[in-house]
């Protein structure tokens, strides 16, 4: 089962402002990965299970970070239905996104009390997500809408916390416009974690660049709360 509840899920991404996004098939690169970004100060991973068998793998993942990771939440990504988010669950993923609107994921996360973070694109999606339960929206592919879309959306609804995905960088511009637009967080896979990071194994360059982020993200909130 999950070790951390929906609310310490939200409070963390909170805290944070990033959640780092990763797949790869290799167990043990896998570890590498997580072992790097969580002694770059993250203590959030969503694993996107997009991959054949993907379930055994974080099933292993999820056991290192219990064992050799204290405080480090790990979740799972590009889940699109009841059945792969109860998999999951049962291996322990403290918290579940997916692309889009799925009421059946969210009947099951919230009966095991289990953060979820559905892929919306429009206000009608976001106000549903939020009468089933939602804490945080993933705006996806954020690219798409951009921090423009977030403005619009806090005017009318402070409350809306979103978290985009997608079109999100390390660069300090980048961050600045969505935190400023209003974002509780941001998710970012290929531009933390890129290729080239994974075909050199430079694990302590990709720690030295979340570290980096993190700090970034942190100077920049400050400026805005």
């Amino acid at each position: 089962m999950a070790q951390y509840s929906r609310i310490e899920v939200a409070e963390t991404m909170k805290a944070q402002g990033m959640v780092p996004l990763f797949y790869h098939p290799n167990i043990e690169l896998g570890k590498k990965v997580l072992k790097s970004c969580y002694d770059g100060g993250s203590r959030l991973m969503e694993f996107t299970a997009r991959g054949d068998f993907a379930f055994e793998v974080f099933s292993e993942l999820n056991k290192y970070a219990i064992k050799e990771l204290p405080g480090m939440i790990l979740g799972v990504g590009s889940i699109t239905d009841a059945a792969a988010a109860s998999l999951f669950i049962q291996m322990g993923a403290n918290f579940i996104v997916t692309p889009s609107l799925r009421e059946d994921i969210a009947v099951v996360c919230n009966r095991r009390k289990v953060l979820w973070s559905p892929g919306c694109g429009s206000l009608t999606e976001i106000n549903r997500a939020e009468e089933l339960g939602c804490e945080i929206i993933k705006l996806f592919p954020g690219s798409s809408y951009g921090p423009g879309f977030v403005k619009a959306i806090k005017g009318p609804q402070p409350w809306t916390s979103i978290m985009p995905t997608g079109g999100v960088s390390t660069e300090k511009s980048n961050l600045e416009s969505w935190f400023t637009a209003g974002v509780l967080c941001v998710g970012m896979g290929s531009k933390l974690i890129s290729k080239e990071i994974l075909e050199t194994q430079d694990f302590v360059g990709l720690q030295s660049l979340v570290s980096k982020t993190l700090k970034t993200i942190q100077e920049v909130k400050s400026k805005n709360d």
